[in-house]
């Protein structure tokens, strides 16, 4: 093998990309190339750069365990565009020693080109991975695993056990024992201790917490987080009209936690379209995904110039104005985009509900009053040196109402976007920013324009 040739090892001490090792020794070392390329983004890269024939000789040179090792190791979009440039048979053999949910979550990102790995899995196997498919990307059941441990109510403790040394090295989450009806209606949950603790006797259903917390595999994801926050389990229990139908893990709710998290910032950047990382995402994504907000807000930022050719009459008399114009509408950007940061965020972790918008406006108000204020005696100073008392009473009174309407705008909007079932992330910090740049110079110019004229 080229491997045993001491040229190809001079080579490969210098190669450091996946492609450039599979060229040299489609045998390569995968466990050496992990250990090298630090970082699940890094490998996924490298491997998204594979070409068809390097991942048709990659695969036919390694057994699973490496393959495993190799689809796990890096991001699912990444191991679906691997796994689309070879074989269907080969795809399919590939997932075979992987987890269901990981199966089905990497399934799910190949798109039409599923559907000839689908046709190559053993008729159990396929069945289980569509369970999954038929759930939205986004839901619930498209995060849960169907391996867990499910025995009738009536079983005792010793019949669990006798179960758990049969099946469990085989499920993707042994924790719990499900207590399920003869129609696969989930009745119960216990944990294991109490289970290997109990009198071998006892019936599961004496074990099990008269409450039952489960989720139903159609909601929204999102509500995993906030669910796993209030009860410390290591996994809840999926059900579907009523059947238990999986299970979600701490584990995957921690990852799905970290992509809304990072989808939210996105948003509030008004970069929303960005589907892949920072690291990884080329310059013509990076436009694409920036570019649309950008232009909608330049037609936006068309009525603060508006508002300003309105009162040229006002500017002409009193010039002085135009060196506080950027410092006020700035003021009323920043004070609504603190504003909408921090309703964003309480409203994805279920801080705040839409029946607290007027309670949290009362104290929105009163909070940007007192910030207004505080601004206002600063800029006053600035007034009367630049203009004299009267321009220091505009621009005080200005930053006062400007402060307030900024903060306002910001914490309403996200709950307006809630209202009607849109994302609150949505209310970016350029979309505030120009919303308050074009209210603030209308404000500043109608307080200067009956003070000054």
């Amino acid at each position: 093998m080229y491997r045993n040739e001491p040229e190809t090892l001079a080579v490969l001490g210098r190669i450091r990309t996946l492609a450039e090792r599979v060229d040299a020794d489609p045998a390569c070392n995968l466990a050496e190339w992990r250990a090298e390329v630090s970082g699940r983004e890094n490998r996924s890269e490298q491997v998204r750069d594979l070409s068809a024939p390097q991942a048709r000789a990659l695969f036919a040179a390694h057994g699973p365990r490496e393959l495993t090792g190799l689809l796990t190791g890096v991001r699912d979009d990444a191991a679906a565009r691997l796994l689309g440039r070879i074989h269907p048979v080969d795809a399919s053999t590939a997932l075979e020693p992987l987890p269901i949910a990981t199966a089905g979550r990497i399934l799910r990102e190949m798109g039409d080109r599923r559907g000839g790995v689908l046709a190559a899995m053993p008729d159990a196997r396929r069945g289980e991975v569509s369970a999954l498919l038929r759930y939205t990307a986004e839901s619930v059941g498209a995060n849960m695993t169907p391996s867990i441990l499910a025995l009738p109510a009536a079983a005792t403790a010793s019949e669990a056990v006798d179960s758990l040394r049969g099946t469990g090295p085989g499920t993707e989450s042994a924790r719990y024992v499900h207590l399920v009806s003869g129609s696969d209606e989930l009745v119960g949950v216990v944990g294991l201790r109490d289970v290997m603790l109990a009198a071998p006797d006892t019936p599961l259903r004496d074990l099990a917490p008269h409450t039952v917390v489960s989720v139903d595999a159609h909601h929204d994801q999102e509500v995993l987080v906030e669910l796993f926050a209030e009860n410390p389990f290591a996994s809840i229990p999926v059900v579907d009209d009523g059947r238990l139908v999986g299970v979600v893990t701490t584990d995957r709710a921690a990852g799905i936690q970290a992509a809304e998290t990072t989808e939210d910032f996105r948003r509030m950047s008004a970069a929303g379209g960005l589907t892949v990382s920072l690291r990884d995402a080329g310059v013509w994504a990076l436009y694409r995904s920036r570019v649309v907000w950008l232009v909608v807000l330049v037609f936006g930022n068309i009525f603060s110039g508006a508002g300003i050719a309105h009162y040229e009459d006002v500017i002409s008399s009193v010039v002085s104005l135009v060196f506080f114009l950027p410092l006020l509408i700035d003021s009323g950007g920043n004070a609504g985009s603190q504003s909408a940061t921090l309703m964003v965020r309480a409203l994805a972790t279920g801080d705040v509900r839409m029946r607290d918008w007027g309670r949290l406006l009362g104290k929105e108000l009163s909070v940007a009053i007192l910030l207004g204020a505080t601004m206002a005696a600063a800029v006053s100073v600035l007034g009367l040196v630049r203009g004299g008392g009267e321009v220091a009473l505009v621009v005080s009174l200005s930053m006062v109402l400007i402060v307030i309407v900024g903060a306002v705008i910001g914490m309403s909007l996200p709950f307006l976007l809630t209202k009607f079932r849109l994302d609150p992330a949505s209310a970016s910090a350029p979309l505030i920013t120009s919303i308050c740049d074009g209210v603030g110079v209308l404000i500043y110019f109608f307080i200067a324009s009956q003070i000054l004229l």
